[in-house]
């Protein structure tokens, strides 16, 4: 008798608990969708993305702030554009916020890695991650994501959703956010002046902007961006110089999709 009473308490407080997520999931997605339709006109100050790193550095007592500068996408590059779209969503203007293919291809290597990350995430849904939630890789934060994903491709443009992106995502574990803000510190240049190779390598960094430095001579962004621009000169969106013509025919390494060097870097939180 006293099991069953057990029993039937834990079963009562289960509920309770998961009747308090569940609102509580419910009232902050509802705040958030009525934060998404102001987007249409408005910048964000700051997001939740922002705050959390805030966080960390009081914590860890580091002196970093937040350096960014909002721009237009009509003032970015339209190269920086393409190489960020091939590096992080080659399917952004077809999919509506999900790109299956590249979801099942994460958790068939989560299966085979034994841990949850749940990668292939679209620039989608690292925009509604940047905006409103924080790193963690749990699958509430992922739940919340996909709905949040869902209602921003629906109340947003796509191009809104890229120039959004664009300007809020982490390029430096020293604070710097937004590709203006990145362009100014890597290159002493506004993102509007970014050359095609100074695009790929900004690109490169994003699966892991705090470990890796556009500028620096690591391994995994030479190999990365190069791969970047070689896929734009593929394409038509960069002109190739004679020299690299010539590199071209001699090398028979034709290769459409971007997969890590020697030396991989760990997937953000996505």
């Amino acid at each position: 008798m006293a099991r069953r009473k057990k029993k039937s308490s834990l079963k009562k407080l289960l509920c309770i608990v998961f009747i308090f997520l569940i609102s509580g999931i419910s009232a902050y997605l509802y705040v958030t969708f009525s934060d998404i339709e102001s987007l249409k006109k408005q910048n964000p100050k700051k997001t939740s993305f922002m705050e959390h790193r805030e966080k960390e550095w009081k914590n860890q007592r580091k002196k970093y702030t937040i350096q960014q500068r909002w721009v237009p996408l009509s003032h970015i590059s339209p190269y920086l554009v393409k190489a960020v779209l091939i590096a992080e969503d080659d399917k952004f203007w077809s999919h509506e916020g999900f790109d299956y293919e590249a979801m099942q291809k994460a958790i068939e290597k989560d299966i085979k890695a034994k841990k949850f990350k749940l990668g292939g995430s679209t620039i989608s849904q690292q925009l509604a991650k940047n905006l409103y939630l924080s790193p963690s890789k749990n699958p509430l934060r992922k739940i919340a994501e996909a709905v949040i994903t869902w209602k921003m491709e629906r109340a947003l443009s796509k191009k809104r959703i890229l120039e959004l992106y664009l300007n809020v995502a982490e390029w430096s574990g020293g604070g710097i956010f937004g590709i203006e803000a990145a362009a100014r510190h890597y290159y002493g240049k506004s993102a509007s002046d970014l050359t095609p190779e100074e695009s790929a390598r900004l690109a490169s960094v994003l699966p892991n902007p705090r470990k890796f430095n556009p500028s620096g001579d690591s391994r995994y962004v030479t190999y990365r961006s190069n791969l970047i621009y070689s896929i734009m000169v593929k394409r038509g969106i960069v002109v190739p110089e004679y020299e690299e013509v010539i590199e071209e025919d001699k090398s028979d390494s034709s290769r459409s999709e971007i997969k890590g060097p020697p030396e991989t870097a760990s997937p953000a939180a996505q």
